[in-house]
């Protein structure tokens, strides 16, 4: 998913303008590619900069979803709330440092004071509730199952071995790498703790590519992954897990080598129920780590 995002911002709330824009202090180049948004804001994180959003299709590019968008102007979250309905403009800019960003947002409608809380989405994995079965190939070309997680904290994520975005799947693996070694290194906590790394380009990622591509990360003359296993199935097998753990992917049709994903990392205790969600990339080996020791009881 080649994508960098930016806002500069222009809401209009009712009929009062507001500030002019800010000065872009790290504009698109020219190959920035531009797309019309709309949604409601779900959640704001002023520290972080980050609003999420519900919004809808966006032709030619994304299916409808959730996900975090960053923003950097200070204004702005005086304005939006949970509720607001807004209208952007996405700059997808494969040049950039950041993935992604949204620019011109205006706000369409205002959140009605009384309103309560926008509804748990249950078509996502939600704290407590049980994990689904599913049916993969790891790495070593063994069929493996929840079965096989029986017992243990694990966590699972996403990843495509192409990835070239070094805050997608890049940050993802390099962070399960970290915590397998931590966990490779400690006998006692290998016996609790597994990982699972799963693969939605079952086309080009084989179980031996994800093994060459496990060991990569592992470092220089690893020939072990340890607790970490990296898996692989079928476009309905995959899609099935994917959908129930709120990951959305699609191949770019600019660049069918590539594919448009959001993040999805999970931690599930030795029960099989949904611990933690992790919705983005804001999180650190050392976090996980952590989550893992709590689901695990250590």
């Amino acid at each position: 998913m080649r994508n960098v995002i930016f806002i500069t911002l222009a809401a209009i709330l009712f009929s009062a303008c507001q500030p002019a824009e800010v000065a872009n202090t790290n504009p698109a180049s020219a190959a920035a590619k531009r797309y019309d948004l709309k949604g409601k804001v779900v959640s704001v994180d002023k520290q972080a900069k980050k609003a999420t959003i519900e919004h809808e299709e966006i032709p030619g590019f994304m299916e409808p979803m959730t996900m975090d968008f960053p923003i950097r102007e200070d204004w702005v979250w005086d304005e939006l709330k949970p509720g607001v309905e807004v209208r952007a403009e996405l700059v997808v800019d494969s040049t950039a440092d950041d993935p992604y960003w949204l620019e011109k947002i205006g706000i369409v409608a205002a959140a009605n004071p009384g309103q309560p809380e926008p509804p748990i989405n249950e078509n996502f994995a939600q704290v407590g509730q049980s994990v689904p079965d599913f049916s993969l190939t790891n790495q070593d070309g063994k069929r493996i199952s929840l079965k096989d997680f029986r017992g243990k904290a694990w966590a699972v994520t996403f990843i495509y071995a192409r990835c070239p975005l070094p805050d997608y799947c890049i940050k993802m693996s390099t962070g399960f790498s970290d915590v397998a070694h931590a966990i490779n290194d400690d006998p006692p906590l290998k016996e609790k703790i597994a990982l699972l790394s799963i693969s939605f380009d079952p086309e080009n990622d084989t179980p031996s590519k994800l093994r060459s591509y496990g060991l990569g990360y592992m470092g220089q003359g690893a020939t072990d992954l340890g607790v970490w296993q990296l898996a692989v199935g079928s476009d309905v097998e995959v899609k099935k897990i994917a959908d129930f753990y709120g990951l959305r992917y699609e191949v770019d049709q600019n660049d069918k080598t590539q594919i448009n994903h959001n993040l999805r990392t999970i931690v599930v205790s030795p029960e099989g129920k949904v611990t933690k969600v992790f919705a983005g990339n804001d999180w650190t080996a050392g976090q996980l780590l952590n989550e893992l020791r709590s689901a695990a009881g250590i």
